[in-house]
C-alpha cells in the first residue's frame, strides 16, 4: 500500500515537474515571440522616425521653396506692373502721336486683325493713300486679337499708326456643338477693342474696318459727312460703307444714300452714345447678327450708301469664304470723288426721309404675276413688285440674284419692307412688302 502510495506521489511530482518545464517553454517562447515583435515595433519606431524627420525636412525645404517663389511672384508682379506702366506710356505717346491735339478728330479709325498678315498690309496700305491728308481727323489704329508675330511686326512697321493688342487667355465655351470658335473670339475682341478706343482713349465715334477691305476715294469725307447726320439724328443708330446688294450689276449712283433697317456692318461708325448702351450686353458671339435684332437696335436705322466705299477681298477667314464668289467678289468699290460736303443730306433725317423714299417709291411703275422679273426688264423706268411674304420674297430676289437673307423678319438692305437696287441699266427695283406701302403713306398703289 505505501508503494502505490510512493508511486503516485512520484507520478505527480514527475508530472508537475514536467507541466512546469512546460509552462516554462511557453513562457519563453512567448517572450521570445513578444521580444521579435518589440524589436520590430521599435525598428519600426526608428524607420518612422526617421521618415518624419525627412519629411519634416523635405516640408522646410518645400516651405522655403514657396517662400522664395512667393518672393519671385512679388518682383515678377511688380516688374509687370512696372511694364504695363510703361507700355501705357508708351502708348499714350503713341496716341499722342496720331492724335493731333489742335484737332478734334472725326472718328478714330480702327482696323481689326488677327493672323493675315498680308491680307493687313494691304488694308492698310489702302488706307494710308487717302488718310495722309486727313490723319488728324482720322487716327488709325490696328487691334490684333492674339499674337501672330507677323501681323504684330506688319503692323508695327507704320508709324502712322497705333498698335493695340488683344490677349485673351480664357477658353472659350460655345453654346451648341459644332459652332466655330473664331465668332466668340471675334465677338470678345470687338468688345475689348471698342472699350479701348472709346474709354481708355476717350474718342468719340469709332470707325470699324477689317483686315481684308479697300477703301474708297471719298470714304473719309463720306464718313465726316455722315459723322454730323449722327449727331443731329438720334434715330440713326450707325452709318456704314456697305450696301449688300452693291454689286457691279445692282449699283449706279455714287451720290445715292439710303435709310435701311438691317444693319449692313463692313466698314461702319458709331458713336460713344450708342457704345454705352452696347457694351453691357455686348453677346458672347455673332455680333453682327445680334446687332440686327429689333430688340437691340429698337427701330433705329442706318445709313448706307448705293456704291460701297468698301470692298472686301477677304475670300479666306473665319466665314470660310461663305458667299464670296457670288456676293463679294462683284462688288463695285466707288471710284467718284464725291464732295459731300457740298451735299445736303438733311433728306436722310428721320423727319423728311419717309416721305423723299415714298415719293420715289410711288413714282415707280407696278408690276405684278409670275413674270414680274421679265416684265420688269422690258420697261423703261423705275418698277415696282410686291411680294406676299418672305417665302414670295426669296422667289423673287433668287430671280434677280440679289440677297434672299432676312434677320429678324427684316431683309436685307431694306427700308420698311422695301428693298430698292438697280437692274442692269440706271432703273431702279423696288421689292415692295405686304405692308410696305401703308407703312410709306401710299394710298394710291
Amino acid at each position: 500500500m505505501r508503494k502505490i502510495r510512493c508511486d503516485y506521489r512520484c507520478l505527480l511530482l514527475i508530472a508537475a515537474v514536467v507541466a512546469f518545464f512546460y509552462i516554462q517553454m511557453r513562457l519563453f517562447a512567448t517572450q521570445s515571440e513578444y521580444a521579435d515583435r518589440l524589436a520590430v515595433a521599435l525598428e519600426s519606431e526608428n524607420h518612422c522616425t526617421s521618415q518624419s524627420r525627412l519629411l519634416i525636412d523635405q516640408i522646410s525645404i518645400h516651405q522655403s521653396n514657396i517662400v522664395s517663389l512667393q518672393e519671385q511672384n512679388r518682383r515678377q508682379a511688380e516688374e509687370c506692373r512696372q511694364l504695363k506702366a510703361l507700355l501705357d506710356d508708351l502708348e499714350r505717346k503713341g496716341v499722342r502721336k496720331v492724335v493731333d491735339k489742335a484737332q478734334v478728330p472725326v472718328a478714330a479709325v480702327v482696323i481689326m486683325a488677327c493672323n493675315r498678315a498680308d491680307y493687313l498690309q494691304r488694308t492698310i496700305e489702302s488706307i494710308l493713300k487717302y488718310q495722309s491728308s486727313v490723319a488728324s481727323k482720322y487716327p488709325l489704329f490696328v487691334s490684333q486679337d492674339g499674337s501672330d508675330p507677323n501681323v504684330r511686326s506688319k503692323a508695327m512697321s507704320y508709324d502712322q499708326l497705333m498698335y493695340i493688342q488683344h490677349l485673351d487667355s480664357e477658353p472659350v465655351q460655345t453654346e451648341r456643338p459644332g459652332e466655330l470658335i473664331a465668332y466668340y473670339k471675334i465677338a470678345r475682341h470687338y468688345k475689348w477693342a471698342m472699350d479701348q478706343l472709346f474709354y481708355k482713349h476717350n474718342f468719340s465715334r469709332v470707325i470699324i474696318l477689317e483686315d481684308d477691305m479697300e477703301i474708297a476715294p471719298d470714304f473719309f469725307d463720306y464718313f465726316e459727312a455722315a459723322a454730323a447726320l449722327l449727331e443731329k439724328d438720334k434715330s440713326i443708330m450707325a452709318v456704314s460703307s456697305w450696301n449688300d446688294n452693291g454689286q457691279k450689276q445692282f449699283v449706279h449712283d455714287p451720290y445715292e444714300l439710303y435709310r435701311s433697317d438691317f444693319f449692313p456692318g463692313l466698314g461702319w461708325m458709331l458713336t460713344k452714345s450708342i457704345w454705352d448702351e452696347l457694351s453691357p450686353k455686348w453677346p458672347k458671339a455673332y455680333w453682327d447678327d445680334w446687332l440686327r435684332l429689333k430688340e437691340n437696335h429698337k427701330g433705329r436705322q442706318f445709313i448706307r450708301p448705293e456704291v460701297c466705299r468698301t470692298y472686301n477681298f477677304g475670300e479666306h477667314g473665319s466665314s470660310l469664304g461663305q458667299f464670296f464668289q457670288q456676293y463679294l467678289q462683284p462688288i463695285k468699290l466707288n471710284n467718284v470723288k464725291v464732295d459731300w460736303k457740298a451735299k445736303d443730306l438733311s433728306y436722310l433725317t428721320k423727319d423728311n426721309y419717309t416721305k423723299h423714299f415714298a415719293d420715289i417709291v410711288r413714282k415707280a411703275k407696278p408690276v405684278h404675276g409670275t413674270d414680274a422679273v421679265l416684265k420688269a426688264y422690258n420697261i423703261e423706268g423705275d418698277v415696282r413688285i410686291q411680294y406676299r411674304d418672305q417665302p414670295d420674297f426669296e422667289w423673287i430676289a433668287h430671280q434677280f440674284g440679289i440677297f434672299e437673307e432676312w434677320k429678324d423678319g427684316i431683309p436685307r438692305t431694306s427700308f420698311k419692307g422695301v428693298v430698292v437696287f438697280r437692274y442692269h441699266t440706271t432703273r431702279r427695283i423696288f421689292l415692295v412688302g405686304p405692308e410696305s406701302l401703308r407703312q410709306l403713306g401710299i394710298e394710291d398703289a
